[in-house]
Formats: structure tokens, C-alpha cells, sequence
């Protein structure tokens, strides 16, 4: 395992980051196919084993009980030794600051841990001044609830002011920016991923294998997921075509070095600087495929021969 310490931060984390997702009770809306507490602790409990301390889940994750699963979980482990991100947004208030201060209460109770090591805000907030919720995380800061904070999904501008507006009040600065980013969705390179440059935050991409789409030859699956994710199952249909072609060019690397495809797009993760791509893993042997990705390096010609095909794509996540 390679480590790195994020920025803004006296965290070290690392470069793989097990998104939890995949844990926690089934619903009827898009979280039908997620793993139960017993699957889900081997594959924590295997992550550990790799060398990864770096979690990801959110409240909003099956209702929850993805926090859960991790906080239960993560009993086996000395809590000083791991790193939790858990987010914030899709709850009653958003980002007002009686959302954030309800939401890091039930969060902590969830997983069953005296903090939460990075809060993510989710989305950004229409309804809320960007002040009003810099203030709530910084108080939930000074109780010593969350130690840092992080955002998601948003555009650029939305970022900036959070950045800017946290250096105005004098609180501490973002230290991580968890984006959708993608060899077949790289839209955030415009204006989201240099603003993340600009205020030296760490870069924790989600989706790096465009859910299975850059994992596998075909574009389909007979997978769980595939069959029952509300979101996922059609979220990149509109530009298959187009995306087919990039795909395809990940299999071509994936046999020049002798290794999986998924190993080709974390390669490429790492060329672009994330700091700790985000992986969802359903199955062990993932893991253990995934763990080949650092002895995979790509070349420039590499890089280029992967992003020559790519076409603008509309928009995603952001709202």
C-alpha cells in the first residue's frame, strides 16, 4: 500500500480509499443490492489486512446503515490507526445549520465513535448561506465532533466560495474535494479541479471505474447492481457510444501491461493527481485485483492514447 498525507490536514491516508456504499440494508430505491453486515465486514476486515485506513460512507447511505456496518466494523481496529469521511446534504435542512449539527450527532451515533475525521459536504446548498454553513462546521470543529471538512459534487464557482469565504472568516481551510471523475467523465477538469489545485486541496474522486463501465469489455453486466441501481444502471447510457470507444482503449493497455483494467484506470487516477480514488468493491477478489494497481505506471504516450477519444458529455452530479 502507498500512503499520502491530504492536504490541509495532519491526515495520512491510504492512496486507495474503500467507499462503503456498497454496505448496509437493502431498500426499494437505489440502494437494493447492497452487501449485508457479514459480507461487508470481510471486505472491511480484508481492506485493513491490504493496508487501507481510509473510509468513505455517508449518512444518507441506506438510510444510514452503511455508518453502521463501518461503525461496527472498525471495532477490530484501533480508531487512531483509520480515517472516516461521512457526508452531509441529502437530509431534511441540507446544510443549515441545524442539519449539519442534527447530522454529525446521529452520524457519530451511528458509528459509534467519539468524531468523524472528515465531513463532506455532499452537494452544495441553495437554500443556505455559504457563511452560515461554514460557521456550523466550524463549531462542530471546536467541539471536537469532526476535525476537518471536505466537499463533493458541485461546480466550481460553488467550491470556490466555500474556499474563499472559509480564508475570509478566518476558519480552516477544505482538505479534501471527493469529485465524479472519470476516464469517460472528465467534466470537472474545466473549473472544479483547478479551483481543488488552487486552494491546495486533495482530490478523493469518486466513480474511477464509471460503475463497472471501465472494469470489463463489455459495456453491460449481469451484476446485481447493474440490475437494480435506480442511478447507476443508466447514469452513463446517454453516451454509450461514445464511451464504448474509450473503454475499449483501457482493455487495449490492460493487455500491453499484463494486468486488469480497473488497474489501468487507477494508474491513470494517480497521473491525473488524485491523492486516494475511491473504490466500491462488492466482491474480495476486487480487492485483491485492485492491490496490483501501483506496480502499474503509464506513460505519457499512455495517458494520451487513453483521453484522445473523449467527447464532452453533459453535466452529472453536480446537482
Amino acid at each position: 500500500m502507498e500512503y499520502i498525507k491530504l492536504k490541509n490536514s495532519d491526515l495520512t491516508v491510504s492512496r486507495l480509499c474503500l467507499g462503503c456504499m456498497s454496505f448496509g440494508e437493502p431498500d426499494q430505491g437505489q440502494y437494493q443490492w447492497t452487501l449485508n453486515y457479514e459480507d461487508s465486514e470481510k471486505i472491511i476486515l480484508k481492506a485493513h489486512e491490504y493496508g487501507i485506513n481510509f473510509f468513505d460512507t455517508s449518512n444518507n447511505y441506506s438510510g444510514g446503515s452503511s455508518e453502521e456496518y463501518l461503525g461496527r466494523a472498525i471495532k477490530h481496529f484501533k480508531r487512531d490507526e483509520i480515517v472516516i469521511a461521512t457526508k452531509c446534504y441529502f437530509n431534511e435542512g441540507k446544510l443549515s445549520p441545524e442539519a449539519i449539527h442534527r447530522e454529525v450527532a446521529n452520524s457519530l451515533k451511528r458509528l459509534d465513535t467519539d468524531y468523524i475525521d472528515i465531513l463532506v459536504l455532499h452537494r452544495f446548498d441553495y437554500d443556505t448561506p455559504v457563511e452560515d454553513t461554514l460557521k456550523a462546521l466550524n463549531e462542530e470543529v471546536k467541539a471536537g465532533h469532526i476535525h476537518y471538512y471536505g466537499a463533493s459534487a458541485m461546480y466550481g464557482y460553488q467550491f470556490a466560495e466555500y474556499c474563499y469565504k472559509a480564508k475570509e472568516l478566518g476558519y480552516q481551510p477544505f482538505t479534501t474535494l471527493q469529485n465524479h471523475y472519470s476516464l469517460i467523465y472528465r467534466e470537472d477538469e474545466r473549473d472544479l479541479i483547478p479551483v481543488a489545485k488552487q486552494f491546495h486541496v486533495s482530490r478523493t474522486s469518486f466513480a474511477p471505474f464509471a460503475a463497472g463501465r471501465l472494469a470489463r469489455k463489455d459495456w453491460a453486466s449481469d451484476s446485481v447492481r447493474y440490475q437494480l441501481d435506480s442511478r447507476e444502471g443508466t447514469r452513463y447510457d446517454k453516451t454509450e457510444e461514445m464511451d464504448k470507444a474509450v473503454a475499449l482503449r483501457v482493455y487495449d493497455l490492460s493487455i500491453k501491461y499484463s494486468c486488469s483494467m480497473t488497474n489501468i484506470c487507477l494508474a491513470w487516477q494517480y497521473a491525473k493527481d488524485v491523492d486516494a480514488p475511491i473504490i466500491g468493491i462488492t466482491k474480495e477478489k476486487y480487492l485483491d485485483d485492485a492491490m496490483n494497481c501501483f506496480n502499474v505506471k503509464l506513460s505519457q504516450e499512455d495517458i494520451a492514447y487513453l483521453e484522445e477519444l473523449y467527447i464532452p458529455h453533459p453535466i452529472n452530479s453536480n446537482r
